[in-house]
């Protein structure tokens, strides 16, 4: 897995990319259009080129290219397809540093991290007029790899995300509009070093969800309330060893949560999780069974619709799961059947439908996708 996704990913906690059950019929997508996104400047070589992370309901994209140098830029893309290129202030420009959005919501605010030229990580918020605020949650960490890593931005600009201390331990964070942090930990949540608890998510009444990893390094999923009270749970065949369990994604307006667990056998499902607890787990058609392979569950809109991905011996596939069961499954033109980590990821779904993510070629370069119903 290329090193983007795994800064996309670290929404389900810690790189942990963390099914049977009524999934309903499933299908080859039909009618719909799949447009490729390459922002100016990104680069053509091995792992370069552009992710499509975050898609609002107007139909504007934003995400972060790679450029020759291998160094990371945040862009816009206007739902007419124009481009906005820029850079967090004292982002690194050194191999793998640099600017790198997550999240955007309907006002067109952004969030997302940045790295510095010590290989810090910083949040960062950019306003619709071009503005870039930079900021720390408490209690952040001051060594590379550490520091703040920003998730989501809701509505009303609240930002939540996961903050890595100097001991390695993780730690939730919501950021409110006004700039003021609260920081939680999820009960249950483990203290050493590559545990703790991560906020993947935030709604527009200020739920949120995530997931932690305990003292035994398995995962799993919460939903904080706004008065911060925690609902903890884990998806029905989620294993019980190191590296496996169940990880909260993306959460919507009405609290359905949608996410991925890992089995005993190390493989991953998808699983939906309704605002009353009830979980349904699913598989895309196709997924592979053998170890790290399977479905991971993404974005989900306020229709209950999700998108993610799924793989296979050939390498990744997007689908999109429909609020009763149904999953239709798409690979990007030109996506790369060479084997992990080519082929096509689903990362977010806004209310139309409408896709982003990125596929990686034969040549290993990374390409944003924009798919339409």
């Amino acid at each position: 897995m290329n090193d983007k996704h795994q800064r996309k990913s670290y929404r389900l906690l810690f790189c942990l990319v963390l099914c049977g059950l009524a999934m309903g019929s499933s299908g080859i997508a039909r009618g719909a259009t799949v447009t490729t996104i390459d922002a100016p400047g990104a680069g053509t070589g091995i792992e370069q080129g552009t992710i499509a992370s975050s898609i609002n309901d107007l139909g504007a994209i934003t995400g972060n290219y790679a450029d020759p140098s291998n160094v990371s830029h945040g862009f816009l893309r206007a739902p007419d397809g124009t481009f906005t290129t820029f850079d967090a202030p004292g982002a690194g420009t050194g191999v793998a540093q640099g600017t790198v959005p997550l999240s955007i919501n309907l006002a067109g605010t952004i969030t997302g991290e940045y790295i510095d030229a010590s290989d810090l990580r910083h949040g960062f918020l950019r306003a619709p007029d071009g503005t870039v605020t930079t900021f720390e949650a408490p209690g952040a960490g001051t060594g590379a790899k550490q520091g703040t890593f920003p998730s989501a931005i809701n509505p009303l600009g609240a930002i939540v995300g996961i903050h890595v201390d100097a001991s390695d331990v993780s730690h939730a964070f919501l950021r409110a509009s006004d700039g003021t942090f609260t920081t939680f930990e999820a009960p249950g949540a483990g203290t050493s070093g590559g545990q703790g608890t991560g906020a993947s998510s935030i709604n527009s009444t200020g739920t949120v969800s995530g997931s932690y990893i305990d003292a035994s390094n398995v995962g799993h999923g919460f939903v904080r309330a706004p008065d911060g009270t925690f609902t903890t749970f884990d998806a029905p065949g989620a294993g019980t060893s190191g590296g496996q369990g169940s990880g909260a994604s993306s959460i919507n307006s009405t609290g359905t949560v949608s996410g991925s667990y890992i089995d005993a056998s190390n493989v991953s499902h998808g699983f939906v999780r309704d605002t009353h607890g009830k979980i349904t787990t699913f598989e895309a058609p196709g997924a592979g069974t053998g170890i790290g392979q399977g479905t991971t569950g993404e974005g989900i809109n306020k229709k209950g619709e999700i998108t993610g991905y799924y793989s296979d011996d050939v390498g990744y596939h997007g689908f999109v799961r429909s609020q009763n069961g149904k999953i239709t499954t798409f690979d990007a033109p030109g996506a790369g059947t060479g084997g992990i980590p080519q082929g096509t990821v689903g990362f977010s779904i806004n209310s139309a439908g409408d896709v982003t993510g990125y596929f990686l070629d034969a040549n290993s370069v990374n390409h944003g996708l924009l798919r339409t119903p």
